[in-house]
């Protein structure tokens, strides 16, 4: 059973057992929203569609509600594994601010402990969805007078020392994190703040964001008047200096501050309900043609390093109707034995949707490859409608997962097949689930091929499914190409990504850029270092570090979709008050580990690491890990302890918990060899919950009158005289079994 689905059974389990917590006369917990057939039931229905926190209860015989106790049936056995009651939230907070083309979102809550007794004690789990390619930033936790806090350490220390004691926290499924805190004592308040970023999803010259703010109704607390404080504060700045319109938002905001390129918007109000329904909204930069700019920033004194930070982006306009390169494309698509099932399938539906997409004038192949290769056409196809047709019911019928791996063998085959043609951009889309031996071969190889073409050469796109491919490999492989990189690492995803994916690449209205640096700039490093073409589809957004002083503009040059040429003024200016730094750090830190793969550089992993810990980002060469601050009163009693010279494992004890690697490694040349399915997360053995369902299951039998509740009410209404008959009746009844054992025994 995979991690979501064993989470989902828990978070199932939980509910039912959360009957047994009584909310007084006027109030019940809500019932939760679970189809009524179970054949209905889904992962992803009981999955958090915001951040939650849950009990997590291995014994069931502490459920009960802590303000109010009641009557609670003595249960036997255990929960194993531990069943998720969800905590109701007591106040919520949203903050959102919007820096070049980058979301960080900070979310600050009030949870309550309200199913576990007083002097009784749980862990408890967080659990946060974050947005499109979201990254952990930091979690901060007030519980019972104690204190935690995420940060990232060395992954040579983690090692070494021995920091952590226990392993909480981690990623459920992708964009699903998770984090323990430990045992909470019952009817205590929980506060914690949840830092993350995510990336904006540009889309017909307008920003979308999504943030997971949808809570079900469960979490709402007994009291019957309740003031639900909500709060949603909204910043955009996407450091261009233009006008900023704001189109759609899911909740009402209200204008606080209008500046040039900046907007704030707040949202606080005593609410009814929970919000349930995502934050959501778009807006977009006012601007009809091409434009672009250099963001200039110092480096701070905590920087590390000495030279300045700089932002070049580029903008593709509002302009609709822009005309767009022609395209020759060779799809090289890996249909190796661990891409069957739902990879395989999902793949070929987004490539036939793709196939679909393409303009008049385009051509095309299909390259599919595992052992061997497999060719749609012997040279590039025009994109009719019959060839594109005879394509699709081409790969209905050569689309089938068996074989291994060998990358670098269809690349060769789709470089040599995509000519130099005028007014057109080729281009390779890679899509591959598997690792290889030979990856920095490839790379060396295809760089090699590329630097001896002329005009415009092939640009390289890569696409990587689950976590056994190396994607450091394909992002790689991507800038070498100047080409664009997307990945899945959920099969349902594969589908949505893909086509984001294609249509960025394919939609290209200025190749071939180049940026006239001056030579008094020292030092000068690009990320990535070969700059991309821009899309029509997606902004252009590169950055880097330098010595020296820039000039009061520069100038952008490149060929446009009718072989003309270009020249893009680029103004440079100095920002103080925007977090350059932070904006950049996921970009920096994820080029400079794909460089440090390729050149196996100590030098530049160093940086990596250095990079991670400042910004607070884990990487391949770091770890998060949950600390716990120390107080006084936690001082006083170590002392204590020491002069005692006792043991003792508890809440007041320093600890450090270690959450699970978030990165992806850099691949899995093994399981690609033995052909296991695509990584999405790794499967686990089936789990059930048999055992708690001797404590929590028997509402659903036919003794219902016996459990929890129904056995209170039934109780209470009987006579007192009947009552003593029946416990006489027993007693009889006892001893009478007594005496018969009494009586085999003596024979």
């Amino acid at each position: 059973m995979a991690e979501d689905e064993e989470f989902a059974k828990a978070v199932e389990e939980g509910l039912k057992l959360a009957k047994r917590v009584y909310a007084g006369k006027d109030r019940q917990l809500a019932a939760p929203p679970l189809p009524a057939a179970k054949m209905e039931r889904t992962p992803e229905s009981l999955l958090p569609g915001a951040p939650m926190v849950y009990a997590v209860i291995s014994d069931p015989a502490i459920v009960d509600n802590p303000d109010i106790p009641s009557y609670q049936p003595h249960v036997h056995g255990r929960c194993n594994p531990p069943a998720l009651i969800p905590l109701q939230m007591g106040e919520i907070g949203l903050e959102v601010d919007c820096l070049l083309g980058t979301a960080f979102v900070a979310v600050r809550g009030r949870w309550k402990v309200h199913c576990v007794m007083r002097h009784k004690s749980c862990d408890c789990r967080l659990v946060v969805p974050v947005g499109e390619q979201g990254s952990i930033l930091g979690v901060e936790v007030e519980v019972g007078g104690r204190s935690y806090y995420t940060q990232v350490i060395e992954l040579e220390d983690h090692n070494m020392e021995n920091t952590a004691k226990s392993e909480g926290g981690g990623f459920l499924k992708p964009q699903m994190f998770f984090l323990t805190i430990p045992q909470v004592n019952g009817g205590a308040d929980i506060s914690i703040r949840i830092r993350w970023s995510q990336k904006l999803i540009y889309k017909d010259g307008q920003f979308f964001v999504t943030v997971p703010f949808n809570f079900p109704k469960y979490i709402t607390p007994f009291a019957k008047i309740f003031l639900k404080k909500e709060k949603i504060y909204l910043n955009v700045n996407p450091g261009t200096g233009k006008e900023i319109m704001l189109h759609t938002t899911s909740h009402p905001l209200k204008e606080k501050n209008r500046q040039a390129g900046k907007l704030t918007f707040l949202c606080e109000a005593d609410v009814e309900s929970w919000s349930n329904k995502d934050f959501d909204f778009s807006f977009s930069i006012y601007s009809n043609n091409l434009f672009g700019g250099i963001l200039l920033k110092s480096a701070t004194t905590n920087d590390g390093d000495e030279r300045d930070m700089f932002s070049l982006y580029l903008f593709p306009g509002s302009n609709q109707k822009r005309k767009v390169f022609k395209n020759e494309v060779v799809f090289v698509v890996d249909i190796s034995g661990s891409m069957q099932g739902k990879p395989i399938e999902n793949v070929k539906s987004a490539l036939s949707t793709s196939l679909l997409e393409l303009r008049p004038g385009d051509y095309f192949d299909i390259i599919a490859f595992n052992d061997e290769l497999h060719s749609f056409s012997s040279c590039m196809e025009p994109a009719t409608e019959d060839v594109v047709e005879n394509a699709i019911n081409w790969m209905n019928k050569f689309f089938v997962a068996e074989g291994g791996t060998d990358i670098m063998l269809p690349l060769n085959e789709a470089i040599c097949l995509l000519s130099s043609m005028k007014n057109s951009i080729p281009h390779i889309f890679l899509v591959t689930d598997g690792a290889v031996e030979d990856e920095r071969n490839i790379c060396h190889t295809v760089r090699t091929h590329l630097a001896n073409r002329d005009s415009i050469a092939p640009r390289i796109s890569t696409f990587g499914i689950g976590t056994y491919c190396n994607h450091y490999f394909l992002k790689m492989l991507a800038s070498i190409g100047k080409g664009q990189y997307d990945a899945a690492y959920d099969s349902d995803a594969i589908g949505k990504h893909m086509l984001r994916w294609f249509r960025r690449a394919s939609s290209t209205i200025l190749a071939n850029i180049t940026v006239d640096f001056f030579s008094d700039i020292d030092e000068f490093e690009v990320y990535p270092i070969h700059i991309p073409d821009l899309s029509a589809e997606s902004p252009l957004i590169i950055s880097g570090r330098c010595y020296g002083k820039f000039p009061e503009t520069l100038k952008a040059k490149g060929i446009l979709a009718d072989m003309s040429y270009a020249d893009i003024d680029l103004k440079v200016q100095d920002t103080k008050d925007l977090s350059l730094e932070k904006a950049l750090a996921k970009q920096h830190i994820d080029l400079l580990t794909s460089q440090a793969w390729f050149s196996e550089s100590k030098q530049l992993e160093e940086k990596v690491i250095k990079l991670s810990i400042q910004s607070s980002i884990p990487s391949e060469y770091t770890c998060m890990v949950l600390l716990q601050t120390e107080t006084e009163k936690q001082e006083a009693v170590k002392k204590v302890k020491k002069r005692e010279s006792r043991k003792h494992s508890g809440p007041d004890d320093n600890l450090s918990i270690s959450v699970r690697s978030m990165v992806n490694g850099f691949g899995n040349v093994i399981a690609t060899k033995e052909n296991r399915p695509t990584g999405f997360a790794e499967a686990k053995e089936h789990e059930t919950f048999e055992i708690y369902h001797k404590a929590v299951g028997c509402c659903n039998r036919i003794a219902c009158c016996c459990c929890c509740p129904c056995c209170i009410k039934t109780c209470s209404k009987l006579n007192d005289q009947l009552v003593i008959a029946m416990a006489q009746l027993c007693t009889a009844l006892s001893c009478l079994a007594c005496s018969e054992c009494c009586t085999e025994c003596s024979n």
